[in-house]
């Protein structure tokens, strides 16, 4: 056998056997920081958000009729929503684009405008900024026009399907909240 190609193996041996070995330990680290959602910029749990909403008294869901609402992915036959004191709290999955990972954001609804609306997780590699609250203010007051919202809201560069997949979800949280009984 060669030395060479002897020194060579041991070396790609070393190699692949600390690859392995780093597998192994960012597993045992992303398990132990409850999964791969650690590493989304936003990791809000929906519970955490609906308590912030409503005080910590998070009443029970209730089911509103689904459809598409202008979205790309269009929401299932029922959909849970939860309402106190005038409020109507909303939760979608959406992605900006065909093929994009969804994103999950809580919309909350007073008087038939926008109150409030929170990216809870992002799940995409750029394009995070419509999860500041720079962006989302812009949502606030929004009412409902057609399938979408009657506010100019600003684009961020590199984010132009982001932003509208924001956009059509106020939009679709605005028009259920028109369907449920007030």
């Amino acid at each position: 056998m060669n030395p060479e190609s002897s020194s060579k193996r041991s070396f790609l041996r070393a190699g692949l056997g600390l690859s392995l070995l780093g597998l192994g330990m960012g597993r045992a680290h992303a398990d132990a920081g409850g999964g791969i959602e650690q590493f989304y910029k936003y990791n809000i749990k929906p519970e955490t958000w609906l308590a912030e909403v409503f005080g910590g008294q998070v009443p029970a869901p209730q089911v509103a009729a689904g459809g598409s609402f202008g979205l790309l992915q269009p929401l299932p036959g029922r959909v849970r929503y939860w309402r106190a004191n005038g409020h109507t709290a909303w939760i979608f999955d959406e992605i900006g684009k065909v093929g994009y990972a969804p994103t999950t954001c809580g919309f909350v609804v007073k008087g038939g405008a926008i109150e409030s609306a929170k990216v809870l997780v992002y799940r995409e590699s750029r394009a995070d900024q419509v999860g500041t609250p720079s962006f989302l203010n812009q949502l606030v007051g929004a009412r409902a026009a057609g399938n979408g919202i009657d506010k100019k809201v600003d684009n961020i560069s590199g984010a132009t399907y982001s932003v509208d997949m924001m956009k059509r979800m106020a939009g679709a949280a605005l028009q259920l909240d028109k369907t449920v009984p007030g």
